[in-house]
């Protein structure tokens, strides 16, 4: 890797790179820029050692260290705005200098553990700013006997689980199925996933974190407050500071856990509607069965509706057999369809990856990447089959296989834990969470144009049968569309609102409180940040 060595050839190094950035549209300053880095030559313990971890855009790894983790290839294209630097700490006391002298240089920072933000937002911005990438801060510690471990953001969720599954066989985490997730921004969310009906959140699992504050100070629990420890843990990514690592609470899974994936081609609308009264509402915490609803070509040719039904039952066949015999009994489930096996292995067959080993959840580039946009809905109400099939049509109005909706089941812990103990409001009264998904292969405008314009139509037309005023939304399913803040990030309360009470309802007035004892200049921000009362 081509390297700055030293603070002078670090500032020659930016002097030259301003010279090779054509695809930068704003405007920079020379000297903020090399106070940047004398700035992080005097406050690092060793200036050699921080300089192999700095990219600017001379050097010849600097464009495959800025698309390693850009999951959505929308925004890996040269019109997007670059950062000016990236620098990917190896230690905590280099995370702190980056924080620390990036705001006195009057830059913008922007903080990404693994890269999944949907619109980009830990990547891009219009201001000049600098990327804190935490690849490298990915230490995880697991405490057996305590039930507790600490991980850095920088470690993805394939990562937490295999270090999990390598010290206990009975012992899980309640976070995402995306295993390349990274941890950082998944809490930040609030993180749910197939053990959320038992235990909740992965924000509800946190007990300590450590946090790096506006003026580069390393704060946890006891020293951040219980306000601010309150606001990270599901009040969204890239607001309040860079939390570098969190102490989690691990949670009890049997041995042996059943899994499965029911697909089904038949009966699919009133197989659907009866998933909605069971699903949340009747099926015991311990049972998990979300639903992934796309359209297929049937032997006819024409398009039909193809259902799958995703589930973990903490415990074994025959008791989840007796569960939907007596609850479901129209899925007719047969032995043959379920899957034994440890807590571990279930978090890559959820994933969709069989037969490989369970070192695969080590892979941080596990997925596939494509051209994507996604959106996000709570549902109250049950949906008619009337209503079901008009949401049918639309999807087969977009190509076979490539619209989504992946429908999370609520109810069991989720209806028991408040809607004000961490940020995220979601909790008692809703059904299911929906998640729709449409990707592409072909980036060009037309192309993008296309697949954009079905989605948000699409997403109009659902607002009937969903949840209203507001209508509420998944933080950790950033969507721009439903508002977002101007002038490099900074906004008025009244446009924060737009979006900010859609994701966290009642609880976006606290929020904004916490952000303005603890950053009251908005140094932390990004289009859909948390703004200070000095913002309104």
């Amino acid at each position: 890797m081509e390297t700055c060595g030293s603070s002078y050839l670090l500032k020659l190094c930016f002097s030259l790179a301003l010279f090779c950035m054509p695809f930068v549209t704003f405007a920079t300053d020379k000297h903020t820029h090399q106070d940047f880095f004398q700035c992080l030559s005097l406050n690092s313990a060793n200036a050699t050692s921080i300089s192999k971890v700095i990219y600017t855009p001379i050097n010849s790894t600097y464009t495959s260290a800025l698309d390693l983790s850009i999951q959505n290839l929308r925004f890996r294209t040269p019109s997007v705005p670059k950062p000016l630097v990236i620098v990917t700490p190896v230690d905590v006391s280099e995370a702190q200098a980056v924080v620390y002298c990036t705001r006195k240089s009057g830059m913008q920072l922007l903080v990404r553990s693994g890269g999944h933000d949907y619109e980009g937002q830990s990547y891009i911005s219009s201001a000049p700013f600098v990327v804190l990438d935490l690849v490298n801060l990915r230490n995880i510690t697991v405490d057996v006997e305590g039930a507790t471990a600490w991980v850095e953001s920088g470690a993805t969720l394939g990562e937490l689980y295999y270090r999990i599954g390598e010290k206990s066989k009975t012992l899980g985490f309640p976070a995402g199925v995306c295993i390349t997730i990274g941890v950082g921004g998944h809490f930040s969310g609030g993180g749910y996933g197939s053990l959320m009906r038992k235990y909740g959140l992965a924000a509800d699992n946190v007990i300590d974190a450590q946090i790096i504050d506006m003026n580069g100070k390393l704060l946890n629990r006891k020293s951040m407050g219980e306000d601010l420890f309150w606001a990270i843990r599901g009040g969204g990514g890239g607001t309040f500071g860079v939390v570098i690592s969190w102490k989690i609470k691990l949670v009890v899974v049997p041995e042996k856990v059943t899994i499965l994936a029911a697909v089904r081609r038949q009966n699919v609308t009133s197989l659907v509607h009866k998933w909605q009264y069971v699903a949340a509402q009747v099926f015991p915490k311990e049972l998990y069965m979300s639903l992934i609803l796309q359209s297929t070509v049937g032997a006819d040719g024409k398009p039909t509706m193809l259902a799958i039904f995703n589930t973990l039952y903490l415990g074994g066949v025959d008791e989840l057999l007796n569960i939907t015999g007596s609850s479901f009994p129209e899925l007719g489930l047969t032995r043959e369809e379920c899957l034994e096996t440890s807590w571990v292995n279930s978090t890559l067959n959820f994933y969709g990856i069989t037969g490989q080993p369970l070192e695969t959840l080590l892979n941080r580039t596990a997925n596939t990447r494509a051209y994507f946009k996604n959106k996000s809905d709570y549902v109250k109400e049950p949906m008619s089959e009337t209503v079901l099939e008009e949401v049918w049509k639309w999807i087969q109005k977009e190509d076979p296989g490539v619209a989504v909706m992946q429908w999370e089941p609520y109810g069991g812990s989720m209806s028991e834990i408040s809607e004000s103990a961490i940020p995220f409001p979601h909790r008692a009264g809703n059904v299911f969470k929906i998640h729709y998904m449409t990707t592409w292969t072909n980036g060009s405008a037309e192309e993008s144009n296309r697949h954009l314009s079905w989605i948000r139509s699409f997403y109009g037309f659902m607002a009937a049968h969903v949840s209203k005023s507001p209508r509420l939304a998944y933080m950790n399913y950033r969507d721009l569309d439903i508002g977002r803040n101007k002038d490099h990030g900074r906004t008025s309360y009244r446009q924060a609102s737009v979006w900010g009470t859609k994701y966290f309802n009642r609880n976006f007035d606290r929020l904004v409180k916490v952000k303005t004892a603890v950053d009251p200049d908005n140094f932390f921000r990004n289009e859909q940040s948390i703004p200070p009362f000095s913002s309104w």
